[in-house]
């Protein structure tokens, strides 16, 4: 019901901030802000992008889901200010305040429950059948074309 409400609320209170905002400063600087906040929401996006790819070549600090985190935050607030509209734009701008995001951070840690999983590899296949198909390069190009025999082959009766 939350995001039913988000989903019809956000879009109001951009159209009246648009009108609002267009109303003050006029048709040419609305959309000059508007397109400028999403070129700067791109940019964000892709330097958070290079830097998430470098953040995962370095070693792992105690807490390494803090970093992670963070670079999804930004990657949100990228998002909110590409998305048209000043609503979206503030929600973005506020994202970017490193404070505010560790606030944010420590808020949806208090909330969130992580589970490790523990996941064993298997070292060999021991006695488990392995199925597969393959072609005889050995044969001509007219010999591969033909139909495989209809039923059941010699390796799958049982």
């Amino acid at each position: 019901m939350r995001l039913f409400i988000a989903l019809i609320l956000v879009p109001l209170i951009e159209i009246g901030l648009f009108v609002t905002v267009g109303a003050w400063l006029g048709l040419a600087a609305t959309l000059l802000i508007v397109l400028g906040t999403a070129v700067l929401g791109i940019t964000l996006l892709r330097r958070q992008g290079v830097q998430a790819a470098t953040a995962l070549r370095m070693p792992l600090k105690s807490d390494p889901l803090a970093p992670i985190a963070d670079g999804a935050l930004v990657a949100m607030a990228s998002v909110l200010l590409i998305l048209p509209g000043f609503f979206t734009d503030t929600l973005g701008a506020l994202l970017l305040i490193p404070p505010l995001r560790r606030l944010v951070v420590a808020q949806l840690a208090r909330r969130v429950t992580v589970h490790a999983a523990n996941v064993r590899s298997r070292q060999g296949f021991g006695d488990m059948p392995i199925d597969g198909e393959y072609i005889d390069l050995d044969t001509t190009p007219s010999d591969r074309l033909r139909p495989p025999p209809s039923g059941p082959s010699g390796w799958t009766r049982h």
